[in-house]
């Protein structure tokens, strides 16, 4: 049984798709890139390319984090990106990978999602801002 105050909760979340517009924006908001995003419910932390990294000059790089996949384990420089998000402009943390052979240059995990996201499969993509 859901209660009043949990449904009054659900309707303050924000809906994203499997595929968002996601603005990622240099340190100094003079450079920014709109790309698509992956969201990835299974993955614990967020994931961006190299290269957009690059481009954006993104860094500096503040640490580490092992990520595991079906490939084993590596780890990953980990660096702080802003980025906007269904209308949510958010600071947080990103693994740096190289993504060039993936469709999408950014992948939305957990660590983003739980800023009150919730995901509907059916939602087709479309532009927030």
């Amino acid at each position: 049984m859901v209660l009043t105050k949990d449904l009054e909760k659900l309707k303050t979340r924000t809906i994203v798709g499997l595929i968002e517009f996601v603005t990622c924006y240099s340190k100094s908001k003079r450079k920014h890139e709109e790309v698509k995003a992956r969201i990835d419910t299974g993955a614990t932390k967020s994931s961006i390319d190299i290269e957009l990294a690059k481009k954006l000059n993104l860094g500096p790089v503040i640490g580490n984090k092992t990520i595991k996949n079906a490939h084993g384990s590596v780890k990953r420089d980990l660096i702080e990106v802003e980025i906007k998000i269904a209308g949510k402009l958010l600071r947080e943390k990103f693994t740096l990978a190289d993504r060039s052979n993936l469709k999408y240059p950014l992948l939305i995990g957990r660590n983003i999602l739980q800023h009150d996201f919730l995901i509907d499969p059916k939602k087709r993509l479309v532009r927030k801002d």
